[in-house]
């Protein structure tokens, strides 16, 4: 767990990311940011994902000055389509059948707002392969919890019997890359840190 010396907020209203980061950090509190993502136009879909996200962090930053804040937007990128969140059940069964049939990069973006000024921002990626799935299995996963309100449909699940290639990190897919965003707490409060760690 690290704790950093400062209020901590996480600008998601994913609960997926809130689980995440409750395995970094042991409190925080969730502001559901309210930034329009339609006026980001980006062509590249790394910088899209990053934009997104620092979007996201400005908003809730403007309303939590005093605290560190977290945003993160993941998107899908398959035989070059960039694919967020389903229009509908009837797009959502069509990116299913596409993700089953070819492999595809997920990119989650990754923006922290420290209240000093401070910001870094970053893009994870990790490619993904999944077994055929039978047209019935698709109907029946759109119509589960969530699914509409995934980028990509999918829910990545721990040992995952769908996927038979991963490369990267799991917790992109999930939404949050908790590796890579301990690695930017601990860059940005590295002393504080260092002093917790010698009064223990």
């Amino acid at each position: 767990m690290i704790d950093i010396p400062v209020p901590l907020v996480l600008a998601s209203s994913s609960p997926v990311r809130r689980q995440l980061l409750g395995q970094l950090v042991r409190r925080f509190e969730v502001v559901c940011p309210e930034a329009d993502e339609a006026a980001i136009a980006e062509d590249d879909p790394r910088r899209l994902a990053t934009r997104l996200a620092e979007l996201k962090a400005r908003d809730v930053a403007a309303r939590r000055p005093y605290a560190l804040v977290i945003a993160a937007d993941t998107l899908v990128v398959c035989d070059g389509e960039v694919i967020g969140k389903p229009r509908d059940r009837r797009d959502a069964v069509r990116i299913m059948k596409k993700l089953t049939s070819s492999s595809h990069e997920v990119l989650t973006g990754l923006c922290v707002m420290a209240p000093d000024g401070r910001r870094r921002t970053l893009c994870v990626a990790t490619r993904l392969r999944m077994r055929p799935i039978s047209a019935g299995e698709i109907e029946a996963y759109v119509d589960g919890p969530g699914a509409l309100d995934r980028a990509g449909v999918y829910a990545l699940q721990p040992d995952d019997p769908n996927v038979l290639e991963l490369r990267g990190s799991p917790t992109c897919v999930m939404g949050l890359p908790v590796d890579e965003l301990a690695g930017v707490l601990r860059e940005l409060y590295q002393d504080e840190l260092d002093k917790q760690a010698e009064e223990r």
